[in-house]
């Protein structure tokens, strides 16, 4: 019994480290940047490292970066704005939250290290995420009184920011994939 707490509570820190250091990439990464807002929004820095928290450390720890990470970067270096730091978080949140779900309802599904797996689970936490992002979106937007149109949904959730979505795709799987061979994961 003790030793499957010890094994449970080395589990639950190892956990927690990895999640701080994926919230200090995502700290980090927008100055890579050149803290442009046009190209952050472009590539989407941020978002790299919470979806692959949600996929190492799971679900609750991937959420959890999505949700603080981008109102404490507004806090601490002034960017993003303040209420796209708000819509960010929830957006965040949900990629962070998804990712970890849909990750181990496919592993379970699909087998261990199934890449389809990890592939499907990505797609759906990213569009996922971006659903959030239109509605807490249009709640900021209502709040302030002016509209925020399905043009405006596409036109900022995935017309613009589709070099992030592409380096998403491209970068998560095979990081996650070296991050398994490294057994990194949890």
């Amino acid at each position: 019994m003790t030793a499957r707490i010890a094994e449970s509570t080395k589990r639950h820190i190892r956990k927690m480290v990895f999640a701080a250091m994926f919230l200090a990439i995502a700290m980090l990464l927008p100055f890579l940047t050149g803290q442009i807002p046009q190209i952050g929004g472009m590539l989407c820095p941020m978002h790299l490292p919470v979806l692959l928290c949600g996929f190492v450390c799971g679900p609750l720890w991937g959420g959890a970066v999505g949700l603080v990470c981008p109102l404490l970067r507004h806090m601490f270096f002034g960017m993003p704005p303040v209420l796209t730091a708000i819509t960010m978080t929830f957006e965040l949140c949900a990629y962070g939250a998804l990712a970890g779900v849909f990750h181990r309802i496919f592993r379970k599904l699909s087998g261990e290290r199934s890449m389809a797996a990890v592939y499907a689970a990505l797609v759906l936490a990213m569009v996922g995420g971006r659903i959030v992002w239109g509605l807490a979106s249009s709640v900021m937007m209502f709040a302030g009184q002016t509209e925020f149109s399905a043009a405006a949904f596409f036109a900022g959730g995935f017309v613009q920011a589709w070099p992030g979505i592409l380096l998403q795709l491209v970068l998560i799987p095979p990081l996650y994939r070296l991050m398994e061979k490294l057994k990194l994961t949890l």
